[in-house]
C-alpha cells in the first residue's frame, strides 16, 4: 500500500483530477479517499513582521578560518 497526501481542488460538479507518480503501474487499483469535512482556509495572511537589526560591517581583520575559530581540542 502506498500513501500519498496531497491538496486537491473539488470542482462544483464534484470532480477531482489526480496526477499519480510514474511508479504506480497502470490498471485497476483500489483507492481510499479521505476528505476533511471543512475546506482549507484560503485567507491570505499578512507577511511576517520581523524586526530590523542594524549592525555595522565586520572588522577588517576578522578571520573565519577553522583554525582560528576552533581550538586544539575541537569545538
Amino acid at each position: 500500500m502506498i500513501a500519498i497526501e496531497m491538496i486537491a481542488t473539488v470542482t462544483p460538479d464534484g470532480k477531482v483530477t489526480v496526477q499519480l507518480p510514474p511508479t504506480i503501474p497502470s490498471g485497476q487499483h483500489r483507492l481510499v479517499l479521505v476528505i476533511d469535512e471543512t475546506p482549507l482556509n484560503q485567507e491570505k495572511r499578512p507577511p511576517f513582521d520581523f524586526p530590523l537589526i542594524h549592525v555595522s560591517s565586520w572588522p577588517a581583520n576578522l578571520s573565519l578560518r577553522r583554525e582560528d575559530i576552533y581550538g586544539d581540542d575541537g569545538r
